[in-house]
């Protein structure tokens, strides 16, 4: 029984509600005639009495209609305020006005004070009746929050936020009875409001007694409510929390304001990218995303994090068909299971293999004809890549090449590259393949019908392999947080950022053109580091220690976004510039590709040097003795990649000499 009372709470608490009305429709005209006559049941004539048994059945249908129509059944007492009010005076208004009218038509003729006070006591009965619940649950809640010391732990909780959004969010915590937060004291920095209360709880100060309050209140958690912030202002409020040990939990934004849907369960953890020094990138996708709706598109490692977003954000602007090519079967089946939930009317295709294999690349180009085409495919990772190189090279050089040259001959109308600034100055076997492939999307450009222009941005948090996932494990493991040299700095934007760049790049583009977002000031990834072990609620070297275990190989103290030579065009976005295409000699690039595909597939060993003739900017730890090292493996060495590679060591002396 009781299990059948809980999963129909609902229902039991409406039944109960108006098992209430029914009895206070019936008592108040008593009470009404009682007061008339002075409180003196005996001195109330008899008429009077059967005069209102007679509307008792009208009066008690009546009423209950009208409540069901003024919707008092379907509110939520819990959170009852002004409107509920309201809405609670219009009900017993309306019902005061449909009793004197039916009572006159039946002629029963009532005193007037009758009907007066026959409304003022209806009113004052529904409405402590509705209330009666909200204080109770109110009383229970702050008695279990100072009488219970076993179970759940209380945590003393700190509101930054004394406006609508913080008013909702302090009625949830007091009167959950499923919450373990202990409200003690509220900051908003409006200094009119200080020393007042809310519900009971003082607003103590602005943002610059917040450090004090924690100490003095034994503060264990922080809720930021203040939707309306700027992203500097939450920012500061942000970088002023991180540092008092308390674990931060903030409202997203004003949305929820809009709607009026201030919960708890709106919250969020506080997210690393909430501290970056700079303004979000914002992209207007809706006036800009003409260009993919009706059209036939086509998304690479569609499965990966920047290739699911795409999806995700392609998918909300009417494509006539969008088709997911990875080679990863479980993250292409994830990104397809979401998006058939999410939108059922999308004509979704979703298809396995390699940008490497040309005979499936060929097979799709003829089957779908893609019109737009995001180019995602790649292995990413610079650890890894340092020890595979000719997989890099197979992958996203060849990759690439194979699938521009099937955009280019199946007359696809835009094919967006996705790039990354360690193609800058490579110090690494990703960096330089990937600045390979925006040389080859620069090639191809210059001949085909095609659009090509490729997008360049910094780390992306969140995504796959990346810093973020990894600390937030080593955080819960209990650490250590492993950072590789305490002067590593980043550039770093959000997945949301990254994808709405490459979305307006598709917009922008004329062809050829190297899209580059202006991500700010660096990240310095020891304060990364620090910043996420304080927002996990620890100490840095004392809860959780740091270790520095040296930069791994290919990596860099710095990324660089743009090359010198390339220079810089400003766009529609001031946040988004264009590097000016490259010249370079076709005839000779094509040649050493070839080279390199054909060393790349027999396993070369030392592809690195192959990969410096192409990209002369890339350096690399063992470039110092790579003439010693070429000597060593050239016994090895396949015969028929011999003579490329002399070809292409003597070309490229011939080139610098000229």
């Amino acid at each position: 029984m009781i299990g059948y009372l809980k999963d129909r709470q609902k229902t039991v608490r409406v039944i109960l509600l108006i098992l209430c009305d029914i009895l206070i429709l019936n008592i108040t005209p008593l009470m009404a005639l009682l007061l008339r006559f002075d409180l003196k049941f005996s001195t109330i004539p008899a008429e009077y009495l059967s005069m209102a048994g007679d509307y008792a059945l009208i009066n008690t249908a009546a009423g209950l209609f009208i409540f069901a129509l003024c919707k008092l059944y379907s509110s939520l007492w819990r959170y009852a305020s002004v409107e509920e009010v309201i809405l609670l005076v219009e009900a017993v208004l309306l019902d005061s006005l449909i009793r004197c009218a039916l009572m006159l038509l039946m002629g029963l003729n009532m005193p007037r004070s009758y009907y007066i006070l026959c409304g003022l006591f209806e009113l004052i009965l529904v409405t402590g009746e509705r209330f009666t619940y909200r204080f109770l649950r109110y009383i229970i809640a702050r008695f279990r929050q100072h009488s219970e010391k076993g179970g759940a732990i209380i945590r003393n909780t700190m509101l930054v936020g004394g406006g609508d959004a913080g008013r909702m969010l302090v009625r949830e915590l007091l009167g959950s009875r499923y919450l373990n937060n202990h409200l003690k004291c509220i900051i908003d920095d409006d200094r009119q409001k200080h020393g007042k209360y809310i519900s009971g709880i003082q607003i103590v100060g602005g943002r610059d007694v917040i450090m004090e309050m924690v100490k003095k209140y034994h503060i264990n958690d922080i809720i930021i409510a203040i939707p309306s912030a700027t992203n500097k202002e939450r920012r500061d409020i942000l970088n002023i929390c991180k540092d008092t040990g308390c674990k931060l939990r903030i409202l997203p934004g004003m949305y929820q304001m809009v709607r009026g849907d201030i919960k708890v369960s709106q919250l969020r953890e506080v997210r690393i990218e909430d501290l970056l020094e700079r303004e979000p990138v914002e992209v207007d996708l809706d006036g800009i995303m003409d260009y993919v709706k009706g059209r036939v598109v086509l998304v690479t490692g569609g499965g990966g994090s920047i290739g699911s977003e795409l999806c995700r954000q392609i998918a909300k602007h009417s494509p006539r068909q969008l088709i997911i090519f990875d080679i990863y079967e479980n993250n292409a089946y994830s990104i397809q299971q979401e998006l058939i939930k999410t939108h059922p009317k999308l004509n979704l295709t979703v298809l396995i293999g390699s940008v490497r294999n040309e005979n499936r690349l060929k097979d799709i180009f003829e089957l779908y004809r893609p019109e737009i085409l995001y180019h995602a495919a790649a292995h990413k990772h610079v650890p890894l890549m340092e020890d595979s190189p000719n997989e890099a090279i197979k992958n996203n050089v060849f990759g690439t090449l194979k699938t521009a040259q099937m955009a280019d001959r199946y007359g696809v109308l835009k094919f967006v590259l996705i790039s990354t600034d360690k193609a800058v100055n490579p110090t690494n076997i990703m960096g330089a393949s990937k600045r390979i492939c925006e040389m080859i999307i620069q090639a191809m450009d210059r001949h085909s019908q095609t659009e090509f222009v490729a997008v360049r941005f910094g780390n992306v948090l969140g995504s796959n392999g990346s810093v973020i996932p990894l600390f937030k494990d080593q955080i819960a493991h209990g650490g250590p947080v492993t950072v590789t040299h305490p002067d590593i700095v980043r550039f770093f934007m959000t997945i949301p950022e990254a994808v709405s760049l490459v979305l307006q790049a598709g917009a922008y583009a004329k062809g050829g053109e190297i899209f580059v977002l202006d991500m700010g000031e660096p990240v310095k990834i020891l304060d990364l580091a620090k910043n996420l072990i304080r927002l996990s609620g620890y100490v840095p070297d004392e809860d959780i220690k740091i270790e520095f275990t040296g930069l791994r190989p290919g990596e860099k103290l710095y990324e660089e976004v743009l090359m010198e030579e390339e220079g810089l065009q400003e766009t529609a976005n001031h946040r988004i510039h264009i590097g000016k295409p490259l010249m370079i000699d076709e005839q000779w690039f094509l040649d050493k590709l070839k080279h390199l595909d054909e060393a790349s597939y027999k396993e070369y060993k030392d592809i690195r040097r192959l990969v410096k003739e192409l990209v002369p900017e890339y350096h690399y730890k063992d470039e110092a003795d790579a003439d010693t090292k070429l000597q060593n493996v050239r016994s090895g060495e396949p015969k028929d990649v011999q003579i490329p590679v002399r070809e292409a060591m003597q070309e490229a002396a011939a080139a610098r000499m000229g």
